[in-house]
């Protein structure tokens, strides 16, 4: 009855809102309906958030916003193919093993006492997560973290270790997602609407993006290791068998596999050409040119190169002799590939794209022109909440899309540059750690039954906290 009261709703609260604006013009009026409509759907999914990305192919028409065709070219835009081939690239390596092989070595050298199996598993999800999808990072790190603290005996300080212990996989798996542009789908949101609002600006590249996030990533998985360690993990006594338990398990996979190594082989070629296809300015007098320089092959983007190295796992046979097949073959791939997402971040271009053609950009910036709460550190802080807030109530991917267009709009009149508060709200809307609606990998480890309520509550107002505080040092 709630779901569909709430489906109803929506398109109730698009036509009072596009009433009460209608002042503005009929396109400015019926964009903000639509935006009303489809951000009621997704913070409360009442309809599949896939199915709600689809609302602009049929609004936009239907209200003289954009035709039909203008639309549907924002679902196919360059960065909804680089992840897709980052996705394809994750998928190789997790039908490979090697995520796993990577997890435990990584967990095995740090120790094994209580922080120390704390920092490692969270270190081992960050680094994942980097380069594979969160959802997929947390999936993986849980049955290893899970295997950790079952080497304690029942008891309470055993349930606070557990506590830690999975918290750490899904707060690394987030927080290292924020490191590069293809960790989590709100930065690649952002690179594209960069390009697409601000066409004069050059585009922020994979070396550059890691430039930031790298070290605002490290920053915040090292709070949150302190946060962690202070709340559930100071008077855990030291597991006698956890580095026996890892050696076991590492011992168990044995030698590398043959589709390991392909594994590891593609995704190191794709990482090293990320990250060094752009130029990098050292200083005024310095530019480390990268390789689209010095080919020439300058119209060959960062999609290309996940699709160029994800290719050849559809077709390289591995195996055993008589059983040599590709690493991957489509029905697998179809089945595991976030369809959905994809959905949603080509609805998150198309909006921005409703917001210009509409002129609703210019409205809300004049409107916004008047919140400037003075310093560009309170703007951020201010704003790094208000995002926060929203992340933990819906989709991290969906509040970067609706908030994203609107500060591309409003920060010349504060007088700020756009970018330099888009970034901070892009990694905001990854801070949601309080509640487990705030992401998949919140209400994957909720999931286990073994972290109570109000133990996810305590630390999350900590972190998000944090994060907000990290983004005022960083980006003010």
């Amino acid at each position: 009855m709630r779901t569909f009261l709430i489906r109803t709703a929506g398109p109730l609260l698009a036509v009072l809102v596009a009433w009460a604006s209608w002042r503005l013009g009929a396109p400015a009026a019926c964009m903000a309906g639509i935006v009303a409509w489809m951000a009621l759907w997704w913070i409360s999914e009442a309809a599949p958030l896939a199915i709600t990305s689809l609302l602009p192919l049929v609004l936009f028409p239907l209200c003289g916003v954009l035709g039909t065709a203008e639309t549907a070219i924002n679902y196919g835009r360059d960065i909804i193919f680089l992840f897709l081939g980052g996705f394809l690239l994750a998928l190789g390596i997790e039908r490979s093993g090697l995520h796993r092989r990577v997890a435990l070595i990584i967990v095995g050298r740090v120790g094994t006492s209580p922080a120390r199996l704390v920092i490692g598993i969270m270190i081992a999800s960050g680094l994942l997560s980097m380069w594979i999808n969160s959802t997929a990072c947390v999936l993986v790190m849980l049955p290893i973290a899970l295997s950790l603290v079952d080497g304690l005996r029942a008891s309470e300080r055993h349930d606070r270790f557990a506590v830690a212990m999975l918290l750490a996989v899904g707060y690394g798996a987030t927080i290292g997602g924020m490191a590069t542009p293809v960790g989590t789908p709100p930065n690649l949101v952002f690179l594209e609407l960069a390009k697409q609002l601000l066409p004069d600006r050059a585009a922020i590249g994979f070396g550059q993006w890691m430039t930031f996030g790298v070290p605002f990533a490290a920053a915040y998985m090292l709070f949150a290791w302190g946060l962690l360690v202070l709340l559930h993990t100071r008077h855990v006594p030291r597991d006698p068998h956890g580095a026996a338990d890892v050696r076991a398990e590492l011992k168990a996979l044995g030698r590398m596999r043959t589709a390991e190594h392909l594994a590891a082989c593609v995704f190191t070629l794709a990482a090293l050409l990320w990250i060094t296809g752009d130029d990098l300015s050292i200083s005024d007098t310095f530019t480390l040119h990268g390789w689209r320089s010095f080919t020439g092959w300058k119209g060959m983007s960062d999609a290309g190169v996940a699709l160029a190295c994800a290719i050849p796992l559809f077709l390289i046979p591995v195996g055993a002799p008589g059983d040599r097949k590709p690493l991957l073959d489509w029905d697998f791939a179809q089945m595991r590939v976030p369809w959905g997402v994809l959905l949603l971040i080509g609805s998150g271009f198309a909006l921005a794209n409703g917001f210009t053609a509409s002129g609703l950009d210019q409205v809300l910036g004049h409107a916004l022109a008047g919140w400037h709460f003075g310093s560009s550190a309170t703007q951020v802080g201010a704003l790094g909440l208000g995002v926060v807030f929203l992340s933990e109530l819906g989709s991290n991917t969906a509040v970067a899309s609706l908030i994203l267009p609107i500060l591309a709009s409003t920060a010349p009149a504060w007088g700020m540059d756009p970018v330099s508060i888009m970034i901070p709200a892009t990694l905001a809307a990854s801070c949601g750690f309080m509640l487990p609606i705030a992401s998949p990998m919140q209400a994957i480890v909720f999931g286990t039954g073994r972290i109570p309520v109000r133990s996810m509550v305590r630390a999350g107002i900590w972190m998000d906290l944090i994060g907000v505080v990290l983004l005022v040092l960083f980006f003010m």
